[in-house]
């Protein structure tokens, strides 16, 4: 009876333990300050948000999620989201909202496996996070997406509070020693390039929560802030949100006259009669310029995707390096050195997938006459 009395305590003993252990809670602050109280080991997620999910690939722990919002789910002729083209069995995932973080809660409930942790980008966009907590039961982590410019620190501590979150500290200081290290390199190439061996450009047809037309641009865009390039849409001294998205007058653009002009890809979804391209095509007034006359217009990946496309920024900023200072980036094929940024970043280059997409555009000459 006694060795059946100490046996049977041993067994409580371990159930007690076990029990502990898979109870076990860490904390993580996040990107509104708030102390969110969440499982030892998250195995289970669901993303919601714009750029959300990309940065889960990013992590290397896409596999973890057990749902996705209806934007992974559609099809269309053109997808310019390479985490997304390089994992395709996204669109098999049962819905648990729609885009830009308009989550339905009863949807998260009835998915099965249950998400043990709601990440959530862009907080003031759809669901509010903690009235969506507060209905599902499930701690919802709220990031700051950033950017490359002058938000990258908020874009470093939101892989970094994913990592923590998932475990995946390492790898998470490896994606943000990865950008750190391509944007020093960019620099090193071109920051002691004179100001009058800098040829004037401008990027147009820049999406924003969709697409838009050729005056449509990015005063700070990164890509060209990474080569130092004469980029005629910027101001000295700009600062916060006037180095994000602007519509310019085309007036203005023609008053520039810049010596090479880029083509944001995005716009071509606007479809074949609208849109930058065809702008630029039938407008008289950008057939005046300088660059279409002498055919140096050029197509560049689309910056924003459901948010931005870090590893297509970086990629863009190869290309216009190489096509500006040929001899900065002699060493460089852009359209090598963007599948190697996807690579690390998603686990697969997608380059030409796009590439295709665009109408074999992309990293080329523009016909616009």
């Amino acid at each position: 009876m006694k060795k059946c009395l100490v046996s049977l305590t041993g067994v409580f003993l371990l159930l007690i333990i076990f029990s502990n252990t898979c109870m076990a809670e860490q904390n993580i602050v996040d990107a509104m300050g708030r102390t969110v109280s969440i499982p030892d080991k998250v195995e289970k997620v669901i993303c919601s948000g714009p750029g959300c999910l990309r940065l889960l690939t990013y992590l290397q722990a896409q596999d973890r999620i057990v749902g996705v919002d209806d934007m992974e789910t559609r099809r269309s002729r053109f997808d310019a989201r390479p985490y997304a083209l390089a994992h395709p069995e996204f669109k098999q995932y049962p819905e648990f909202g729609s885009f830009r973080g308009h989550d339905n809660p009863e949807q998260i409930l009835v998915l099965d496996p249950q998400p043990q942790v709601i990440f959530k980008t862009y907080a003031t966009m759809g669901h509010d996070p903690v009235e969506l907590s507060q209905k599902t039961g499930i701690p919802v982590i709220v990031l700051n997406y950033g950017d490359l410019g002058a938000n990258r620190n908020q874009l470093f501590q939101a892989i970094g509070i994913m990592g923590k979150a998932l475990g995946q500290g390492k790898r998470a200081q490896a994606v943000v020693s990865f950008f750190e290290s391509t944007i020093a390199d960019l620099h090193g190439r071109t920051r002691d390039i004179p100001e009058d061996a800098r040829p004037s450009c401008y990027v147009g047809g820049i999406a924003s929560k969709g697409p838009h037309g050729y005056q449509s641009t990015e005063p700070g865009y990164p890509p060209l802030a990474f080569i130092h390039a004469n980029n005629v849409a910027y101001e000295t001294g700009l600062k916060g949100r006037a180095l994000l998205h602007s519509n310019v007058a085309k007036e203005k653009i023609v008053e520039w006259d810049p010596d090479i002009l880029f083509l944001d890809l995005s716009t071509l979804q606007m479809g074949d009669k609208a849109g930058g391209l065809y702008e630029l095509k039938t407008d008289p007034a950008y057939q005046s310029l300088t660059a279409v006359q002498q055919g140096k217009v050029y197509g560049v990946l689309p910056y924003n995707w459901y948010s931005r496309n870090y590893g297509s920024i970086l990629a863009n900023a190869y290309y216009m390096g190489k096509l500006m200072y040929a001899d900065r980036f002699e060493d460089v094929d852009p359209k090598a050195k963007a599948d190697k940024i996807y690579t690390f970043l998603i686990g697969k280059g997608v380059f030409e997938i796009m590439n295709q997409s665009f109408g074999g555009l992309v990293f080329q000459p523009v016909p616009v006459q």
